[in-house]
């Protein structure tokens, strides 16, 4: 049975102009930014859709995305 994707990863930063950046790590080279997060995440959509196109559903990982988690290098 094939799985429908229905849900991906966002990551999302924001640069020292402002611009909020987001990429999705299961999508090599899948990002876009945007001057507010909507705007990204619409321009975001645009590309997934992309990406989509040219590798297939079939091609995805299939793992699950656990979250982020900072390193402090104060301590090393």
């Amino acid at each position: 049975m094939k799985m429908k994707i229905t849900q991906l990863a966002v990551y999302i930063e924001q640069d020292e102009d402002g611009i909020y950046i987001g990429s999705i790590p299961s999508l090599p080279s899948c990002y876009a930014e945007g001057e507010t997060q909507e705007e990204m995440m619409k321009n975001l959509m645009d590309v997934v859709k992309l990406c989509l196109r040219n590798i297939g559903e079939d091609d995805l990982p299939r793992g699950r995305f656990v979250g982020i988690q900072t390193l402090d290098l104060s301590h090393a």
